[in-house]
């Protein structure tokens, strides 16, 4: 393979080997393979709402299960959570930290806030969902109470070194498995496409269906004219490859990572005992200092297993992180079809290498078109002569179409015998001594990461002096460290047998049975809290929740909103503030230089609006190099605050300059109270989500009390995406200037594509969202401000909308609100794509 590796350099400490378990089956297979730690969800706030997952009578047993056997649990409590939902949040929460939980991962800034409240000593982890991506992000964590945080999947080992100077906190990173295409937490394509929401678990995976490319003029209001498709062979052009760092696992072993993280809870127990198996042999001989290297053949069964072609991934900057030309399975190529004989139905190939067909395996004949690939199943054991097997295919096949091996049946029989070996076992050392004849048992069980547990057991017996054949020592040995079909294992026993002594082989058996059981317990106590721990959390979630029972405060001041408008140019600045604008966020898709900021400030200034620079949705540590020192200067311009989409942006505004005005935006993600608490100290103003429906939008602003203020996205194309695909140069090789760029689905609907300053791809929703008509309601929840989403659409469509919102809200503030209609029609002249309510009129499904 062409990669080289480190060679003997000496043992190291692992990395934890995170497992998936998306059912108690998965899970048993995790356990067997060799995982240190599982991941799993019940069957509520789960980030994978279509897995299996646990009931809580099966998740309780889960946790035990693992705990028995030297493995930790962690939980996903990874969704955004509306304010009607937080009861049972709390509640549920309780159970976790009495059921003994090792951890939780969390997305929702709220749910997070409400944990520390009510299980301070349940141990919390942030979920990838958080879009975590730099040091600032980590070090805010850390502070907020989070152990551990999984990072974006994008963060490359540079950076993760960077990242490990933050104290207090691990790092888990995604080392196999499938990669999202959007940074995760930031993604709304499915929710905006079909109401299946990613942040909800319910993701219907729009990235892996086929568009094209589609580029054309632009009219005033940035719609696309004389649009024409851009002609290429590939069509699933938001597909990405898996994930697998293996070949270069030595590497990601030796650097500053708590835990490696294997993805797949919609997977099959084999296919994570093949995985886990594989990954844990490879960490045990790097741990060991043996001179490793990837084996062909375990990379070969990784394939086996599930695999859309492999990649290194963003983490060890590999160049081939997209699989464009297809979205499923790959599995390995067997060979190349030379023939179809139609009346035997069966296809030769000619073999490329050593791998044969088995009975049961799985193929795919793939003729360049994936809608036009062939299955079939081997029947019987398939001759291999001079290098060409037949196979049976149900469906003629082209000479030159590849065959592919996607099921091997003897891969899954040996994940299988994995499956049904012997289960790790906790080592005990056992002491027993007698007290007047009587066995006192004593355990010392080594407790992971813990102080060793003792476990004292007197049995409820003495043993009475024999008459003719005593038990000698060595038979109370066999029969006292006998413990097959338990957790456990002896590995020493320290026995001071007096001698002499008898009792039935059949009790002294039952003794050693009501020992283990009671050593059981104790393992399985010793990780749940105590009873006063419990009672107490038990008392903080009733308090809390009594609180979120008490009627509302006084929420938002009832008064007219003011007009927001995101645009790119100063241009768009400029007719912003003519048409009414009072705050402007001036997001330029281009390298900042701080005259264009200082200039649009002065716009700003003499048109009585308020210039807010916006930051591009992730802030690398390029990005904050560059910007925050930007800061004093700018403020002393004018400039009154910053837009940021994450907390280590927020921080590192804070510390560049104190004085400047925070405002958050969308990709915070708020959801609801709790989560407007925590940051009610820290931004000026927060945008809702643009998933929330109005109902629990007003619930969300009344419980706000108006710290922080609340902004509502009422008009553009949702921002659904923001990738480190660089599509457009995927494509042309550099982006066309001044161009409509889109993506164009089956049912014709076209996504507009633009780019930030740092390069990144942002798509957008195909239709525009517009709540023109809801502007009373808007007004009547105390909302502060409605937004306009001009970016890319040019300055007369953002002077224009921003004109019409205003008379809206003034002829909300006259009591006349007939005139909406009117300007309703005026907004879907403008509109790209047609206009929607989206979730706001329509909801989420639960």
């Amino acid at each position: 393979m062409p990669h080289e590796h480190l060679q003997g350099t000496g043992p190291v400490k692992p990395p934890e080997l995170l497992a998936p378990a998306g059912s108690p089956e998965a899970l048993a297979a995790a356990v067997a393979a060799g995982a240190d730690a599982v991941y799993l969800a019940g069957r509520r706030f789960g980030a994978r709402h279509y897995a299996a997952n646990f009931s809580d009578e099966e998740l309780r047993s889960a946790v035990d299960y693992a705990h028995l056997r030297g493995v930790r649990v962690y939980v996903t409590v990874n969704t955004l959570v509306r304010d009607a939902e937080l009861p049972d949040v709390a509640r549920y929460l309780l159970w976790l930290y009495e059921t003994g939980a090792d951890a939780v991962l969390v997305q929702d800034a709220g749910v997070a806030s409400l944990a520390r409240e009510v299980v301070p000593d349940l141990p919390l982890h942030a979920s990838t969902q958080m879009t975590v991506h730099n040091r600032e992000g980590v070090a805010r964590a850390a502070r907020e109470g989070f152990s551990r945080v999984v990072l974006a999947r994008e963060v490359t080992l540079a950076e993760i070194e960077d990242i490990a100077e933050a104290e207090g906190i691990g790092v888990e990173v995604f080392a196999h498995g499938a990669l999202c295409y959007c940074y995760s937490g930031q993604c709304l394509l499915s929710s905006v496409i079909g109401g299946r929401s990613g942040n909800r678990g319910m993701c219907a995976q729009p990235c892996r269906k086929p568009y094209r490319f589609v580029i054309g003029d632009k009219d005033d209001y940035g719609r696309p004219t004389d649009l024409r498709a851009v002609p290429g062979e590939e069509h699933y052009l938001l597909s990405t490859r898996d994930l697998a760092v293996y070949p270069s696992l030595d590497r990601i072993a030796r650097a500053p990572v708590a835990s490696l993280k294997i993805e797949g809870r919609m997977r099959s127990p084999e296919y994570v005992a093949t995985v886990v198996g594989i990954y844990r042999r490879a960490l045990d001989a790097i741990a060991a200092g043996d001179p490793w290297s990837p084996s062909r053949e375990d990379m070969r069964d990784l394939a086996l297993a599930f695999n859309r072609e492999f990649t290194e991934g963003y983490i060890l900057g590999a160049p081939d992180i997209m699989a464009r030309d297809r979205p499923g399975n790959r599995g390995v190529l067997l060979g190349t079809v030379t023939g179809y004989d139609p009346r035997r139905r069966e296809a030769a190939v000619r073999l490329t290498g050593d791998l044969v067909p088995h009975p049961g395996d799985g193929l795919a004949f793939c003729t360049g078109d994936p809608d036009g690939d062939v299955g079939a199943v081997v029947r019987g054991t398939p001759a291999v002569k001079n290098g060409t097997v037949r196979l049976g295919v149900g469906a003629p096949v082209r000479v030159g179409a590849r065959a592919f091996l996607t099921k091997s049946a003897d891969l899954e029989e040996r994940a299988k015998r994995v499956m049904a070996k012997p289960l790790p076992q906790i080592p005990i050392d056992l002491s027993v001594t007698w007290e007047d004849g009587t066995p006192c048992l004593e355990a010392t069980v080594s407790m992971c990461g813990g102080e060793p547990l003792r476990v004292l057991y007197r049995a409820d017996l003495a043993m009475e002096p024999a008459r003719s054949r005593p038990l000698t020592r060595a038979q109370i040995a066999e029969h006292l460290g006998k413990t097959g079909g338990t957790p456990f294992t002896v590995r020493e026993m320290d026995l001071r047998y007096p001698g002499g002594l008898f009792l039935p082989i059949g009790e002294l058996n039952r003794i050693r049975r009501a020992f283990l059981e009671k050593v059981g317990e104790a393992v399985l106590a010793a990780r749940r809290p105590g009873p006063d721990a419990v009672r107490a959390a038990r008392e903080r979630v009733e308090a809390a929740i009594s609180r979120m029972k008490r009627p509302a405060g006084p929420g938002g001041a009832k008064r007219l909103p003011s007009v927001s408008v995101y645009t790119d140019t100063l241009d768009g600045v400029e007719t912003a503030v003519r048409g009414g604008a009072r705050t402007v966020y001036l997001e330029p898709c281009t390298p900042v230089v701080p005259g264009l900021l200082e200039d649009a400030a002065a716009v700003c200034r003499e048109g009585g609006a308020d210039l807010v620079w916006k930051w591009p949705s992730v802030t690398r540590r390029g990005f904050l190099d560059m910007a925050a020192p930007l800061l004093p200067s700018l403020y002393g311009a004018g400039v009154h605050g910053v837009m940021v989409s994450g907390m280590g942006a927020l921080d590192a505004v804070r510390r560049s300059e104190p004085r400047m005005n925070i405002y958050g935006a969308a990709g915070l993600n708020v959801w609801n109270h709790r989560t407007t608490g925590a940051f009610s100290a820290l931004f000026l103003r927060c945008t809702a989500s643009p998933e929330l429906p109005a109902a629990d939008l007003s619930r969300l602003v009344e419980s706000a009390g108006g710290a922080p203020e609340l902004e509502v996205i009422v008009q553009g194309n949702i921002e659904a995406m923001v990738t480190e695909d660089r599509l457009v140069a995927a494509v042309f090789g550099e982006e066309p200037a001044d161009r409509f760029l889109g993506l164009e689905d089956r049912r014709n609907r076209v996504f507009p594509l633009r780019h930030d300053s740092e390069g990144r791809t942002c798509i957008a929703n195909a239709v525009e969202t517009c709540l023109i008509d809801h502007l009373p309601g808007l007004a009547g929840m105390g909302v502060d401000a409605v937004a306009i989403d001009a970016r890319g659409r040019g300055p007369r469509y953002a002077g224009e909308m921003a004109r019409i919102y205003r008379e809206g809200i003034d002829a909300v503030g006259r009591g006349d609100p007939g005139v909406l209609s009117a300007l309703k029609d005026e907004v879907r002249r403008r509109a790209l794509g047609g206009i929607t309510g989206g979730h706001f009129v329509r909801g989420l499904p639960e």
